[in-house]
């Protein structure tokens, strides 16, 4: 990984108010596992920057 790259983890509320995909088609993609994300007891963090990278290769 580049030394310069930076992650950013955004809550899914943070995410879609990126403008990218609304909230509620990020919460069921990821209850269907399919965003780059972690999680930490109830709440889930997703990987800004790969979700963006994972849509450019869709």
């Amino acid at each position: 990984m580049e030394k310069n790259k930076k992650i950013e983890f955004l809550t899914i509320r943070q995410t879609a108010a990126r403008g990218i995909l609304p909230e509620h088609a990020l919460r069921i993609l990821s209850k269907q596992n399919r965003l780059p994300q972690i999680k930490i007891g109830n709440k889930i963090l997703i990987n800004f920057p790969k979700l963006i990278e994972q849509l450019e290769n869709v």
